[in-house]
Order: structure tokens, then sequence, then C-alpha cells
């Protein structure tokens, strides 16, 4: 608020199955809007303890229907109508956690495989984010973990996934090469260090800092 106090929120809770139909129509819609205003491309941002991401991590969902529950029903959050999507399974941004961040990867890579060859349509790409890491293998989320359990992740996504495979998250321009290189992803995603270099695509291809 203006005076530096907190609004009052409703508290979270379980959306009906009713209500989980209404959402998935208002994705649609806002497809067909980008869409019809001539977007390259739409991705669907399943990560950062946004909806998706709460339907897939545990720790958040309690439903006790066909989205709660097993790894398979959870994954049910991603749907048969995606046209690019981006995970992130061992990212525990505002305690969004998962028990089995491999797993859970796995098991919607799994769900995404199964509706590609089901409808006989492919996604633009499966785009898996990784936590940044710092010194002392801590992440920019405060989560302490192994880099090298962040490159397993990735390898065993690229070799899962059946289509086009992009990841994210702290890459240099050697580690992006490398991984591109080395078969463990087919794109490499630049965030933030494009935001601060407008030129970053320039940078890129001359190797320059």
């Amino acid at each position: 608020m203006p005076d530096g106090s907190y609004g009052i929120y409703p508290k979270p809770r379980a959306l009906q199955i009713s209500e989980i139909l209404e959402v998935v129509q208002h994705y649609r819609t806002v497809a067909l809007n980008a869409i019809q205003a001539n977007f390259d491309g739409i991705e669907i941002h399943g990560v950062h303890r946004y909806l998706i991401d709460q339907f897939l991590k545990d720790r958040i969902n309690d439903h006790r229907d066909e989205y709660g529950g097993s790894l398979a029903n959870r994954s049910e959050a991603v749907g048969a109508d995606r046209i690019a999507v981006q995970i992130s399974p061992t990212i525990d941004h505002l305690d969004a956690t998962g028990f089995n961040s491999l797993n859970l990867g796995l098991a919607v890579i799994e769900r995404l495989n199964e509706l590609q060859l089901k409808l006989r349509s492919k996604l633009t790409y499966l785009h898996v984010t990784r936590p940044r890491y710092h010194a002392y293998g801590q992440t920019e989320s405060g989560r302490h973990g192994s880099e090298n359990e962040e490159t397993h992740l990735m390898k065993t996504s690229k070799k899962s996934y059946e289509e086009t495979f992009m990841c994210s998250g702290g890459f240099t321009r050697e580690l992006g090469t490398q991984a591109v290189a080395e078969g463990d992803a087919d794109l490499v995603l630049y965030g933030h260090l494009f935001i601060s270099n407008p030129d970053m695509v320039f940078r890129l291809r001359i190797n320059v800092p």
C-alpha cells in the first residue's frame, strides 16, 4: 500500500474442478489474443510459484482429487493445449518447493511426451530453468545444493524430452556454448545478462565482456 502497510489478502485455498476449467479457458483466451496481436510466440510460465508451479510442487498442492497427490496427478496441470512450456523443478522460490526435483521434472516431461504423441502435435520447445549458483553452493533463492545436481537434472531432462529443449539460469557464453556442443540443450536462454546488455547478441557473437 502507499503508506507502507500490507493489504488484506484472502486465505489461499485449492481451486475447485470447475474453477480449474475456467482458468484453462482464461489461458486459452490470452493465447488467442496474443496470436491475433501477431506475437511471435507464446510460453506458458509454469515457474516461480505461479499457478502451474503451485500444482506441481507437493508442499503447496494439497488437492485430493485428480490434480493432487501423485506426481502423475500433479502433472495434469500441464494440459493438452500448450505451445511452449517453462518449468523450474529445482527452484524453491518463495517456499514453492518439492521433495524430489528430478522426479518432478521427469514426470512433467513424461506427461508432455505422452500428450504430443496422443495429439500428434509438438510443442515449440520445453524450457527448464535452473537456479543460479553463488559461492558455497547457495542459490539466489537461498537453497543450498550442488551445482552437479543441477547439471545432472539438465542432462537427464534433455535425454528424456523428445523435442526441442531449452535451458536457462546462470549460463555464461562458455557454459552455454558447451551445453549446446555437448548435446545437453538445443537452445540456451540468457535473461539477466540480456536485460543489462541490449547488445548481448553482438557481445556473444564476437566474444567480448
